[in-house]
């Protein structure tokens, strides 16, 4: 059974970050008057937030003017107001969120529009929410994001709170590979969700998405039984949590509703928000299609649409307004006698009573989105089946259709298959109704909103997960083909890669396991092992002891060993002198424990000692000066690299070795592995890409353009012990 962590104590406050407050905030001549929101989300999170206190953080929904404010007096938890501007309001909301995701995460990609100034809002918002929730959360239990609008807060939580518990609920579908890819900005959001220790969705195949997703878009370790993603140092819980309903306040609204007034017609009721997702013109058109194969359905059924009013001011949805029209004056001039009209369309809002007085009176809901979350319509509408039951046709493309699974399901593409079950539905036996209404009912009473929200609690109160350290199993399923009836060219960089950081590199020594398993790989006849180091070509040598490699240093500026002849690049004759220079302005720098490491024609200033507050102007200083000297400056880890500007890196360095030592059409003669953890290995990881398998060491708050991730020395160590001891291409 699963432990709970200590930190995650259920008497600690809990932040909340959803788009919008749990309010609607209008100006009226006696100032800002609030009123609270409608919504399962809103009666599920506030009494947990009463009991154990705590903050909502999101945006009003319209402008605070100055002197007006948006708490009460007397209140159980803080309400915390991210204020947008218009621009933003266009950009983040209407635009990436609901532009761009809404249709991709839908998996209806010809919907979506990438616009990439809109992207460039999204992520200021989410620093802003993410910032705010952070501010609120220190002495928090949990911080628990909500919804797509929200997908990079997390990772500005976490850089601001490395270890308060932090979740995340996806309130709509999370779409296959193929689908997501299609994002520009993918490995962004993906990051920008792993920076979680729990990410929960509606449904399985939803997680099991996004655990392909990190895994083939990102590298990361994945378990998809135990849905664990490791990425570099961090892991992360998945889990499938599907959301409920307050079924017995919708059960008692339908009590309570007004008897039905009298009327000759059965009812196929539609309820949806005007969405293009909802599939209400499909519906539309297998109604039609039930009254031309089952005429005796013709003015003894009417289905009954009603679309509440949503983003109008957005293109897609005020078309699909007009194509409604069009379709339902179609049908309606088609079908329609003196006392009968097939269609009712409603473009309105329905109060809650009136709506679950018309659930339980509906003979049929036909609930058939193209793709939904999980779709709350469904449940409600058996929750309010409180008399003579109904028979709920629902969409296997909805999340609901993963637990209600006695409702009649259809493919609402399947326009003749859907007017078939609706036409089983209207004329299926009591008995048969009753059995499939009562086990609906009995699950969804049990499984209710407030079973949501204590299961989630549940799972972000177990301890932090961890993945088994990384094993044979692994490097055989990411390398095998890769590697397969070929030569290896490896490159591995020293510090922080083969051994672990330290405050002064010279205490980075070799662990004996490490130079062990580096030796092994370098005996292979199929293998050849250079190292390549910001260090000075002869430090590196000395530090891994190993002559029989190949060595570049000071980024691959100085490379010799194997069988590479002894390069040194021709323009470093020029930085002589600038170098010494340098290195003496640099030196006055060299307070509150910083230094300067002497490495020939580069040189590299190291601050890890310096106390945090005082970093910032030392580094603007330090740059400064580099740059006045005609270098270039480069960021390390606590460390400014200071390189001459002639155009090399490490990226060059690796092409160098590769073309020397296997000629101008090496990708065809070898596979290359090469595994580092610092910026100046990006250079290497994007030269390489597609060309290679790379490994990012370390953190996983840092972005790569590696294709994998390995989270410490240990797990070099593994990989070239695998390497070494794997079957050889010649067996």
């Amino acid at each position: 059974m699963a432990r709970k962590d200590s930190n995650a104590s259920a008497e600690r406050p809990v932040v909340v970050a959803s788009n919008r407050l749990p309010f609607t905030f209008k100006h009226t001549a006696k100032g800002l008057v609030r009123e609270p929101s409608a919504g399962g989300l809103v009666s599920a999170l506030e009494p947990v937030l009463r009991k154990r206190g705590g903050t909502w953080v999101g945006w009003p929904g319209i402008d605070v003017w100055e002197g007006e404010s948006i708490a009460a007096r007397g209140e159980a938890y803080r309400i915390r107001p991210v204020a947008l501007s218009e621009t933003e309001v266009q950009r983040y909301y209407h635009g990436f969120s609901n532009r761009t995701l809404w249709p991709l995460m839908h998996s209806l990609a010809p919907q979506a529009r990438f616009d990439a100034r809109d992207f460039v809002h999204y992520e200021e918002v989410n620093k802003r929410f993410g910032a705010a929730a952070a501010e609120e959360g220190e002495d928090a239990g949990l911080v628990w994001i909500h919804d797509y609008q929200l997908l990079l807060a997390p990772a500005e939580v976490r850089k601001h709170l490395p270890d308060t518990r932090l979740a995340f609920f996806l309130h709509i579908p999370f779409p296959p590979y193929d689908i997501f890819r299609l994002l520009p900005w993918d490995r962004e959001l993906l990051r920008g969700l792993l920076a979680c220790d729990l990410i929960a969705f509606h449904v399985r195949s939803y997680a099991q998405n996004f655990l392909d997703c990190v895994e083939r878009t990102l590298g990361a370790r994945v378990d998809k039984a135990e849905m664990l993603v490791e990425y570099g140092d961090r892991s992360t819980r998945i889990r499938a949590l599907p959301l409920g309903i307050e079924f017995e306040r919708y059960e008692a609204l339908a009590r309570a509703a007004p008897p039905p007034q009298s009327a000759r017609e059965r009812v196929v009721l539609g309820i949806d928000r005007l969405d293009y997702t909802k599939g209400i013109p499909e519906r539309m058109l297998a109604f039609e299609r039930l009254l031309e194969l089952h005429p005796e359905h013709r003015e003894e059924v009417i289905l009954l649409q009603i679309a509440v009013p949503s983003r109008s001011q957005v293109a897609e949805y005020r078309k699909l307004k007009r194509e409604l029209d069009e379709i339902v004056g179609r049908i309606n001039g088609r079908f329609a006698t003196a006392g009968w009209s097939p269609i009712r369309y409603l473009y309105r809002t329905v109060d809650q009573q009136r709506l679950c007085g018309i659930y339980r009176d509906a003979d049929v809901a036909l609930v058939t989105p193209l793709r939904d979350g999980m779709n709350l319509v469904a449940k409600e509408f058996v929750a309010c089946q409180v008399e003579a039951p109904g028979v709920l046709v629902l969409s296997r493309l909805a999340g609901a259709a993963d637990t209600m699974r006695e409702a009649l399901m259809v493919n609402p593409y399947d326009i003749d298959g859907s007017a078939e079950t609706l036409h089983r539905a209207l004329t299926m036996e009591e008995e048969e109704r009753a059995s499939r209404a009562t086990a609906l009912r009995r699950r969804e009473r049990r499984d209710d909103l407030g079973a949501w929200v204590t299961s989630f609690l549940e799972e972000a109160g177990v301890e932090r997960p961890t993945l088994a350290p990384l094993q044979g199993a692994d490097f055989s399923a990411w390398l095998d083909n890769f590697l397969k009836s070929y030569r290896l060219a490896l490159f591995l960089d020293y510090d922080g890669t083969l051994s672990p950081l330290r405050e002064h590199p010279s205490k980075a020594r070799l662990p004996p396991r490490v130079r062990k398993a580096l030796i092994a790989c370098a005996e292979r006849n199929d293998v050849d092992v250079s190292i390549v180091s910001g260090r000075s070509l002869a430090d590196v040598q000395k530090m891994v002891g190993v002559p029989e490699l190949t060595f570049a240093g000071n980024h691959g500026l100085e490379i010799d060993g194997g069988d590479i002849p002894h390069f040194s690049h021709e323009d470093l004759v020029h930085y002589r002198q600038r170098a010494e220079a340098l290195a003496s302005d640099l030196e006055r720098c060299e307070v509150d424990g910083a230094w300067t490491e002497h490495k020939g024609p580069t040189l590299t200033y190291h601050y890890r000692a310096v106390p945090e507050n005082r970093r910032e102007q030392l580094v603007e200083d330090v740059r400064s000066n580099i740059v006045l000297h005609g270098y270039q400056s480069r960021d390390a880890h606590c460390a400014i690299e200071a390189r001459p500007p002639i155009g090399w890196d490490k990226g060059r360095a690796v092409l160098h070795i590769l073309r020397t030592r296997y000629g101008p059409a090496w990708s065809e003669e070898v596979r290359v592995i090469y595994v580092g953890d610092d910026q100046t290995d990006e250079d290497a990881f994007r030269f390489l890409a597609g060309l290679s398998t790379t490994f990012r060491v370390g953190s996983a708050d840092t972005p790569t353009a590696a294709t994998r991730r390995l989270p410490d020395v240990d797990a070099v160590r593994a990989l070239l012990e695998w390497l070494a001891a794997r079957q050889s291409k010649q067996s």
